[in-house]
């Protein structure tokens, strides 16, 4: 759900950013160059937001933790105060036996509710640490499609510029025949030709693994959260011992 909810709308922001550009498209360095600019700030926010993700699980950890050290601790109390209560009644003293013998009980009650804490956020623990890991992926998978954007740019950019210098080009060797009369003709198909390639590059870009990518999170995040939940009801029906961990 935390995968979903931060992936999708940084996919809407995208999504929204690139459309919006598209629309305006006039110049395709300035546009390219904003869409760099917008697709490193998403990507800049959902750092922040996987960061938090990140650190809220191992709040989660150091609590979980911190109650198995209690629960150790405990136990050791407990086993302290049992051997005394032993020696004490070895020796025939049967008052300060029974006195360590609920110490240990008192000892023994701590240990359990320090390992009923500790068990209890087990299966959040778990489904968390999945979401951050399918996170961290997505986050590099976004990385990757920046440096595709990236590169996306230059090449579209200098493809703009050949085109350009062609096309003055073309247009000055037109206007030495100021007397042929396909001249003018001539001038319009080229500008009706450039239009067409531009529009031919918005689409490709349009098209590109950016949103293909986006909307691959945004199923990723659906199924995290499927796999998420069934991990917490794995984990909740059958929890792991933790004695094993003592």
């Amino acid at each position: 759900m935390v995968k979903q909810s931060i992936f999708g709308r940084i996919s809407q922001l995208a999504k929204a950013n690139v459309n919006a550009l598209l629309d305006q498209a006039e110049d395709p360095q300035k546009m390219l160059d904003q869409m760099v600019r917008d697709y490193s700030n998403n990507i800049a926010e959902a750092e922040s937001a996987v960061a938090q993700t990140i650190g809220n699980l191992r709040m989660l950890q150091d609590d979980h933790n911190e109650d198995m050290e209690n629960a150790r601790s405990w136990g050791n109390k407990a086993l302290a105060a049992s051997r005394k209560a032993d020696e004490y009644r070895a020796s025939g003293d049967t008052v300060d036996a029974e006195k360590f013998d609920s110490l240990a009980k008192v000892a023994i009650q701590r240990q359990i509710a320090a390992e009923n804490e500790a068990r209890g956020v087990e299966p959040t623990i778990a489904s968390q640490t999945e979401v951050v890991e399918k996170l961290k992926t997505g986050l590099n998978q976004m990385k990757g499609k920046l440096t595709e954007l990236q590169n996306k740019r230059n090449e579209l950019v200098a493809r703009s510029r050949t085109a350009a210098a062609q096309s003055q080009v073309h247009d000055a060797l037109k206007s030495i025949d100021i007397m042929d009369p396909t001249s003018e003709v001539s001038r319009f198909e080229e500008k009706v030709r450039r239009e067409e390639a531009r529009v031919r590059g918005a689409n490709e870009l349009a098209a590109s693994s950016l949103d293909a990518q986006f909307e691959s999170l945004e199923d990723l995040g659906e199924q995290t959260e499927i796999e998420a939940r069934l991990a917490a009801l794995k984990s909740g029906t059958a929890p792991a011992s933790l004695e094993s961990g003592q």
